[in-house]
């Protein structure tokens, strides 16, 4: 059995490398064959990521949260808790989507946006940290 520490303190679980790009996945995760995990970026839980989601740099999705459609997680970012994130929406940089938040359609969140609690984004939106 292979195993992969993904450092949330929970040390070695079972898991493999996405066939998509290399990134480590948690055997608990569902992730499809369409998605793209690069190779540092990480998915880990009981996630569900599927469709044409693309996850690159160091990017992380983990909990039980749901990234589907042609969503990109990139650089730093993070997606984790019960969020879902649909349509084609950009999240990067430091940003993080977190709690119960749903997020879709051409919604954009980045630089150190922190997005936590039970509301909705639908349509086209910008969220940043001012630079």
């Amino acid at each position: 059995m292979t195993t992969h520490d993904f450092n949330d303190g929970n040390g070695p679980v079972p898991a493999h490398q996405h066939a998509n790009g290399g990134g480590w996945v948690a055997d608990t995760a569902v992730v499809d064959d369409t998605v793209y995990i690069g190779p540092s970026a990480v998915v880990y839980g009981v996630p569900w990521v599927c469709h044409r989601v693309w996850l690159d740099g160091s990017a992380k999705v983990y909990g039980s949260c749901f990234v589907g459609d042609e969503a990109m997680i990139f650089g730093d970012a993070e997606v984790y808790g019960n969020a879902r994130v649909t349509g084609q929406t950009r999240i990067f940089d430091n940003a993080k989507v977190g709690g119960s938040m749903r997020i879709s359609t051409h919604a954009w969140v980045y630089g150190t946006a922190v997005l936590e609690g039970d509301f909705e984004i639908d349509g086209d939106t910008e969220i940043a940290t001012p630079p």
